[in-house]
């Protein structure tokens, strides 16, 4: 592809971005943003991006259909899904962000679409719950809810259903652990289920098969060079030959262009912007030192700052990906669009 279809490309595979919040993407926005990496790779990189974000991006449409396919998966919900779902409660106890919030908005919708029905809005226990995000990626969000919400408000025994979209292995596997610990802990009867629309390998014991940017070795960059030497551990770097299970990357060349060029911007771009905390590493944020979670999943409403710095980090930097906290009035909108479509 040309370097125009590219552009056009990743505009229309992103379309919805921040749709309210956002203007459409544009050519010439994805051309600001590619222009700030060296003019030898930003071809490569523009074709690398077209490809990955047709597997990591996910637009109202994709996350929409998750949803509504979720509402009548026999596994979860029986042969009544309406009878199943207005006896579930969705939870809203995210300690921060919006994403639970809207999201939330979102699901309650669709269901009140698709069955005539409400989730449950009683004082007495529901017969489960529902905890929704976008994405589980650390797992330290979800453990850190859930262990609050086991401990003080869960009753004595309960299912909860965590539904996601994008659900990172090692995440979920910390995440889980915790919350089990938890439950010990307090003596309460839970059960946690896991659903998710994609799961993408991050873990350690699997970083030569993994779907996040995990570089082969430290480019010859200065910078790059004195943020490995100031980490306490030392990254752990991939065998060079295979894109992962899920297919995420075009090739080991186009992998390894990003792993390389988001590294080598993500240490300059922590350099220029000072706001930045220290657990915003170069590959995306991560409390652990190290390169970075790496994380190329982008939803419709917001880009996670476990993405590389290189995608959404501001001013002076151009972000590909601006990221917002606060949107739940756009998300509103979205949706009296889609439902007055009838879609």
């Amino acid at each position: 592809m040309t370097r125009k279809e590219l552009l056009h490309s990743i505009c229309n595979t992103t379309a919805d971005y921040r749709a309210g919040d956002l203007e459409p993407p544009t050519p010439a926005h994805v051309e600001r943003w590619v222009s700030q990496f060296d003019p030898s790779i930003q071809l490569p990189v523009l074709a690398e991006m077209d490809h990955v974000l047709k597997k990591t991006y996910f637009s109202v449409e994709a996350v929409t259909s998750f949803l509504r396919n979720g509402i009548r998966t026999k596994k979860l919900v029986g042969e009544d899904p309406g009878s199943f779902w207005s006896k579930v409660k969705l939870l809203d106890v995210q300690g921060g962000g919006n994403s639970q919030r809207e999201l939330n908005i979102l699901f309650s919708e669709i269901l009140r679409a698709e069955c005539g029905v409400d989730f449950y809005q009683g004082d007495h226990p529901p017969s489960a719950f529902v905890y929704l995000d976008d994405g589980i990626f650390t797992g330290n969000r979800v453990r850190r809810d859930l262990e609050d919400w086991i401990e003080h408000e869960a009753p004595n025994r309960c299912q909860i259903h965590v539904i996601c979209i994008a659900l990172h292995s090692g995440g979920h596997y910390y995440a889980q652990q915790r919350i089990n610990k938890k439950i010990k802990e307090v003596g309460k009867d839970v059960v946690v289920d896991w659903w998710r629309r994609i799961e993408l390998e991050d873990r350690k014991a699997y970083t030569d098969s993994s779907d996040v940017l995990r570089p082969t070795f430290v480019p010859d960059n200065l910078e790059v060079q004195e943020y490995v030497e100031g980490l306490r551990y030392k990254p752990t770097f991939r065998n060079a030959g295979n894109i992962g299970g899920n297919g995420i990357f075009s090739s080991e060349e186009g992998r390894a262009l990003l792993e390389q060029t988001f590294l080598v911007a993500g240490t300059k771009i922590r350099r220029m912007c000072p706001n930045l905390g220290e657990t915003q590493r170069p590959l995306g944020h991560m409390t652990l030192e190290s390169l970075g979670f790496g994380s190329l999943v982008v939803t419709f409403r917001n880009c996670p700052n476990n993405a590389p710095l290189a995608l959404w980090a501001g001013e002076p930097w151009y972000p590909l990906f601006p990221r917002t906290t606060n949107s739940e009035t756009a998300m509103q909108n979205l949706i009296a669009r889609i439902f007055s479509d009838g879609s």
